[in-house]
């Protein structure tokens, strides 16, 4: 059986095609402002990868922030539902989750594969990927090398406020009273760590932790988190698919 899962999150756009347990394809694409396009040509590139046309697809689950736009989907699931049976299948020993994506980050705990509690927080952009996007952008330091420009400081600056619109000010603040880049990355990549820690505690996470989303991507975010929790956290390979893997296994699970 043929499936695709499409993960239709606010900053990016994930497609993945499942054929068979092993045989997994990708697409990853900026969401920009229309989410039925984005999930359309994420699908078209993995069918194109894979040599399928998609009458052969048995079924097309989305999920993510913008699951309900993608109207060509045959049903829309949970992100919470996806990640852990995406990451599961990746990781079968997990038996947490932190996602920190573009719009919200969620923490799950899991057992066995399956959701035991989550926290989400979806309210304001504080810690998530749309916070450091501003942040960085006031830093002037390109989003994919604030990570490794934050690891280089050894006297990280301290940022009071979680508020993107204030926290942006007060980058531009620090940098006024002499703070070096470094120092204010890391200023940065400490608060957001701080935030995703407590609610990392509060799912009561200690072991076989795993950190997905695009911001996991950045090891100065993964760095703060690991000394905030004092673990090691699990990144996998391609951390930013495993919500639309999950859909697709799913759908595989649900038609077979």
């Amino acid at each position: 059986m043929i499936t695709i899962g499409i993960d239709a999150g606010s900053a990016t756009t994930k497609a993945v095609l499942v054929n068979g347990e092993s045989n997994i394809i990708k697409s990853i694409r900026p969401t920009a402002f229309d989410f039925v396009s984005a999930a359309d040509d994420a699908c078209e590139d993995v069918l194109e990868m894979s040599g399928i046309d998609r009458k052969d697809v048995k079924h097309i689950y989305s999920t993510g922030y913008g699951r309900n736009s993608i109207k060509f989907a045959d049903k829309s699931i949970s992100e919470i539902t996806a990640h852990t049976k995406g990451v599961h299948h990746l990781y079968p020993e997990v038996r947490g989750i932190i996602d920190i994506g573009g719009q919200d980050c969620k923490v799950i705990s899991v057992t066995d594969g399956r959701v035991m509690d989550f926290i989400m927080n979806d309210k304001c952009a504080a810690g998530t990927g749309k916070f450091l996007e501003y942040t960085a952008r006031a830093l002037e330091v390109p989003i994919d090398r604030l990570g490794d420009v934050a690891l280089s400081s050894e006297n990280p600056a301290e940022i009071t406020s979680m508020c993107t619109v204030f926290a942006e000010s007060e980058v531009i603040s620090l940098r006024a009273k002499g703070f070096s880049k470094e120092d204010i990355a890391a200023g940065l990549v400490r608060s957001i760590a701080r935030r995703v820690a407590v609610m990392a505690r509060q799912m009561g996470l200690q072991e076989n932790v795993a950190f997905v989303g695009g911001v996991a991507k950045n090891t100065g975010i993964k760095a703060a988190l690991e000394k905030e929790l004092g673990i090691s956290l699990y990144v996998l390979p391609e951390p930013q698919i495993t919500g639309a893997l999950g859909a697709a296994l799913y759908a595989q699970e649900k038609h077979q």
